[in-house]
């Protein structure tokens, strides 16, 4: 029986994925720390700290083997130390002329922090993935509604005219800068630590130096300019990251769950077969990935903030802020590999009715065209005046329940804009701007 939903056999699916279940479970993470004690022996040896043959039976003692969470925990519990439990264990496994050398002068912080760049670079490949597919599935969704015309909206009332191409092509552009600013960053949070007591490395001596070198080399990591025990920089800007990736998600989401509406009608996110939307009302097909990932988001961004809380430590080391590190990472690492694996399923399987986005658009009667009318009339009388007028006209209008052109020819004052003309202006596909520009750079960017 499970306490978190993360690992719920019921509900897991919602709140983690295999592949960060994998990853973060006590096996995962004492699968990981034990790894990582064989690394460091043998880094040590490399550097004279440690004798070879003792560093090559740490090796053999942990390779392949996960000891019993549970008695971890009897241990961790007896002792009050973090890792005290896994290396009691661990000692009983090794010859005893190896003993004395394993975790040779590290502390738990040492090997939390390291863990966590590990899985801070699994976690980036596993983002990086799943936002790729879904940027390419925007894409595409960009090409196919290049000229899909439907009604843009601002605060959430018809505005002028867009195509659906359009906004996908801000979803894609999104994804994109959220790929490349989680590429950039990533020579700066995944390094190793190794400070030992409180930084200074002072057990190591002179070898300090040479062992942290060959322990990234080891682990494919880099070495940071200064052990990093209390600057957790580098942490918050990853958490954040991942809140600003599923806060995008859920924006792409919360505009789904909208215009899927039936009232609207325009989208309709990919209902899995035998997917039931009500138990009580048998019609309804509810958007609930497009839902989740809202809830998803919420709960990232609040693991951001105590994230960048966590940057607020108390001298050389401070148990109180870091260790909310424990809960942070775990957390949003599971519910940000759900969302990004629902961004790929919403917009690779969209439903676009642009059917029902032209006659969503025709059904406000040209108002959404007012715009390019006072435009025009601009050149006449002035942009302020012409403003006036067309509100005018176009508040009279909705008054009297005619559309805008009835309106507008209702108007004395627009006599010198032909019917010509007027029909020109109030045809939403020669009312879009730079749209076609803005997607065909788009598209030539993302495909060099």
């Amino acid at each position: 029986m499970s306490a978190h939903l993360t690992d719920s056999a019921v509900y897991g699916h919602l709140w983690g994925t295999d592949e960060t279940r994998a990853m973060l479970s006590d096996e995962g993470r004492l699968r990981a720390w034990l790894d990582l004690l064989g690394v460091l022996a043998q880094a040590q040896a490399d550097a004279g700290l440690v004798p070879r043959e003792a560093a090559d039976s740490i090796v053999e003692a942990v390779d392949g083997w996960l000891p019993d969470p549970v008695e971890v925990g009897v241990l961790t519990r007896a002792t009050g130390h973090s890792t005290l439990g896994l290396i009691r264990i661990l000692e009983q496994r090794l010859p005893e002329h190896a003993r004395e050398w394993v975790y040779y002068g590290a502390t738990v912080q040492d090997l939390s922090d390291t863990w966590s760049a590990l899985v801070m670079r699994q976690m980036t490949d596993f983002v990086l993935r799943d936002l790729a597919a879904a940027r390419a599935a925007a894409v595409q969704l960009v090409r196919a509604h290049r000229s899909t015309l439907m009604c843009g909206r601002t605060h959430g009332q018809p505005g002028l005219p867009i195509t659906f191409g359009f906004k996908a092509a801000m979803w894609a552009d999104e994804l994109d800068r959220h790929i490349r600013r989680l590429e950039a960053s990533r020579a700066e949070r995944e390094v190793v630590q190794l400070g030992g007591g409180l930084g200074s490395m002072e057990f190591w001596g002179e070898a300090a130096e040479a062992m942290t070198n060959s322990f990234a080399l080891r682990l494919d990591l880099g070495v940071a300019p200064l052990p990093w025990l209390t600057a957790r920089d580098r942490f918050a800007v990853f958490i954040t990251q991942l809140a600003m990736v599923a806060a995008t998600i859920a924006k792409i989401g919360d505009e789904v769950y909208e215009l899927q509406r039936a009232e609207i009608g325009e989208l309709r996110e990919p209902l899995a077969a035998g997917t039931v939307g009500s138990i009580t009302m048998p019609h309804k097909r509810n958007p609930e990935w497009a839902e989740h990932v809202s809830t998803l988001a919420r709960l990232v961004r609040v693991n951001a903030d105590l994230a960048i809380e966590g940057m607020i430590h108390g001298h050389e080391r401070d148990g109180r802020a870091w260790k909310t590190e424990w809960v942070v990472l775990p957390e949003v690492c599971h519910f940000t590999a759900v969302s990004t694996m629902a961004a790929v399923r919403i917009l690779d399987g969209l439903e676009v009715d642009s059917a029902r986005m032209r006659a969503n658009l025709d059904a406000q009667r040209g108002y959404v065209l007012s715009e390019p009318v006072m435009r025009a009339l601009a050149d006449r009388v002035g942009k302020h005046t012409a403003h006036r007028i067309v509100y005018e006209a176009a508040l009279s209008g909705t008054e009297r329940g005619v559309d805008l052109r009835t309106a507008l020819r209702d108007d004395g004052r627009l006599t010198d804009i032909s019917d010509a003309e007027l029909d020109t202006l109030l045809d939403p596909a020669l009312a879009l701007g730079s749209i076609p520009r803005f997607i065909d750079a788009l598209l030539q960017r993302l495909d060099g």
